[in-house]
């Protein structure tokens, strides 16, 4: 059974960096899309980013140049590095996996939640003005 597990979350003013962390074990598949999301109160859960098995990324348009995805497979580690934080980005962050076919969909800019079955628990950023 696939398990993912957030990291990394806080508390920060506008202006500063954090990184979250997920950690993914339960899985054998070589092919796999994983992704950051996230969710704000009241509002839908949205993608953030992206990266599959071959280490090819995409971002949603709305953090295009202020976060960061990577992976560190030796770790099964997924991170998202946050720069620039504003107080909009302030919500609920979860890692997500699709796995078996390595498929990463991207539609107008955004990265759609449908695709993925596996989640994380979630970790809370709080970002302050």
């Amino acid at each position: 059974q696939v398990q993912l597990v957030e990291s990394g979350g806080g508390s920060v003013q506008a202006g500063g960096s954090l990184r979250l962390s997920c950690a993914a074990s339960g899985y054998t598949y070589n092919k796999y899309c994983m992704g950051w999301f996230r969710q704000a109160p009241g509002k839908e859960r949205e993608g953030v980013a992206t990266i599959d098995s071959d280490g090819r990324i995409m971002y949603a348009d709305s953090v295009k140049g202020q976060f960061t995805i990577s992976k560190d497979n030796a770790k099964n580690t997924l991170y998202l590095q946050m720069n620039s934080l504003k107080p909009e980005d302030t919500g609920t962050y979860y890692c997500a996996a699709r796995l078996g076919d390595g498929v990463c969909f991207f539609f107008r800019g955004r990265i759609p939640v449908w695709p993925f079955g596996n989640w994380g628990q979630g970790t809370q950023v709080t970002v302050s003005s």
